[in-house]
């Protein structure tokens, strides 16, 4: 079930991608992708097993409760109407019927195939029945299978050899790898994803802390390695596809070119098939998750008209194109995916520093101080005097990391902080004691 959640159609154009880019330097940077795109996912919905939280909003309130309710907003906004859901139809449009298209074939497929597939995302999410999760159940294993047969392909007859890597991926690869994995938004999605897979856990083995979280572990271990291993072989293919495909523009020309090198137009069909019924239901389940949340938050508002809503608002957001679509959501992923990896981490070490709010507050602020600006940068609106000043003070910041040490000295500031609020307490306390004892 973890496997499944995580294993998105619209994933698999990230790491081919990346191996297109990266070239020579495609297993260092796949080592980075790895981190972002899998092991920090799966942490986060381990954070759940052991922190007891009941959802985002319960986990974000250890930072304060404002936090808590605009992060969350931020985050559905992200893995919903904004970024996850028309990309969604954008992939399936690319892999699924661009290849079979004239060069010069205009924008209009893409407004007519936005339409018909949120008009079924909207139909299916006014009207759940069994049929998405049946397909889901057929089509996971038929893609693995699938994408299993390209991949071996790949590696016993190669396209090409590995060429060098792309200007962005020359230097700094492996960081630059850790970024790319920020564009799944996989980590974003471990805290809704999180809690179903504990509310699984608790349904088949009970509610006891140790049994939820070992449980948790062992499933997040084997959907880490199957994950990887996917990752890992589609950046691989990618990065031995160059010599002969060239430079394409995103992951889903490099899917669909792969498969038409090796199994010609039936391979484009299957291929697009999958895909295609595969990010339906991704998209349903977006839909139905997001328009819950919504009306949660905006009771006034019905779950039918928040599902009508999302549906037209994604159809007219993909039709920006899928490079576009990746383009727009680069700056604001790499402005708050460090806060998400700052609040798991700092999750697995709550017991330490006794759970005390300051931690959380005074890390995530340093954090966010920095990562804002990187999100700027991302959107080409950098300020020089900001970027000469943290790149002389901050290590990594050039690499797009230099968020990380703010963030540890944030958490060791917030400690300190927090120690000496609970002494002023103790002190004021055992005043009033003494007062009320004269």
């Amino acid at each position: 079930m973890l496997f499944a959640l995580f294993f998105g159609a619209g994933n698999l154009i990230f790491p081919a991608m990346l191996g297109q880019s990266a070239g020579s330097n495609v297993w260092i940077a796949n080592a980075g992708f790895l981190i972002t795109g899998v092991g920090v996912p799966l942490l986060g919905v381990f954070a759940f097993g052991i922190s007891g939280s009941n959802d985002l909003r319960d986990m974000g309130n250890r930072v304060h409760p404002w936090f808590s309710a605009l992060y969350t907003f931020v985050l559905y906004l992200a893995i919903g109407p904004l970024f996850a859901l028309p990309r969604a139809g954008s992939v399936s449009f690319e892999i699924g019927v661009k290849p079979f298209l004239p060069q010069n074939s205009g924008h209009l497929p893409l407004l007519i195939f936005t339409i018909v597939f949120f008009s079924i995302t909207c139909l299916l999410s006014l009207n759940p029945t069994k049929i998405v999760d049946i397909v889901g159940k057929i089509l996971t294993p038929l893609k693995l299978t699938f994408i299993g047969i390209l991949v071996i392909a790949a590696f016993i007859h190669p396209i090409g050899p590995i060429q060098a890597p792309t200007k962005d991926f020359a230097t700094n690869s492996f960081f630059k790898g850790f970024q790319e994995g920020y564009l799944t938004m996989d980590t974003l999605a471990a805290f809704v994803f999180g809690i179903i897979i504990i509310n699984a856990i608790k349904e088949k083995r009970g509610s006891d802390k140790k049994v939820i979280a070992v449980t948790c572990a062992k499933a997040a271990l084997i959907a880490a390695s199957v994950l990887a291993i996917v990752y890992t072989s589609l950046s691989y293919m990618g990065a031995s596809s160059v010599s002969k495909l060239g430079q394409l523009s995103n992951g889903g020309e490099v899917l669909s070119a792969v498969a038409n090198y090796y199994f010609g137009s039936l391979g484009n069909v299957f291929l697009g098939l999958m895909i295609t019924v595969a990010c339906l239901t991704t998209s349903v389940g977006l839909v139905t998750a997001c328009s819950s949340y919504f009306h949660s938050i905006f009771p006034k508002l019905s779950y039918k008209g928040l599902a009508i809503a999302l549906s037209v608002f994604s159809a007219l957001t993909a039709n920006l194109g899928l490079n576009e679509l990746i383009a727009i959501s680069v700056p604001v992923l790499t402005a708050i995916y460090p806060l998400a990896i700052m609040l798991i981490v700092l999750s697995f070490a709550h017991n330490l520093f006794k759970g005390r709010r300051q931690v959380y507050q005074i890390s995530l602020l340093f954090t966010f101080i920095v990562s804002v600006f990187d999100g700027l940068n991302a959107a080409k609106l950098s300020i020089p005097a900001v970027n000469s000043f943290f790149s002389h003070v901050l290590p990594l910041y050039d690499a797009g990391l230099g968020w990380v040490v703010p963030a540890i000295v944030g958490a060791f500031v917030g400690h300190l902080v927090g120690l000496i609020s609970g002494v002023q307490s103790q002190v004021a306390a055992g005043q009033n004691r003494d007062r009320q004892v004269s």
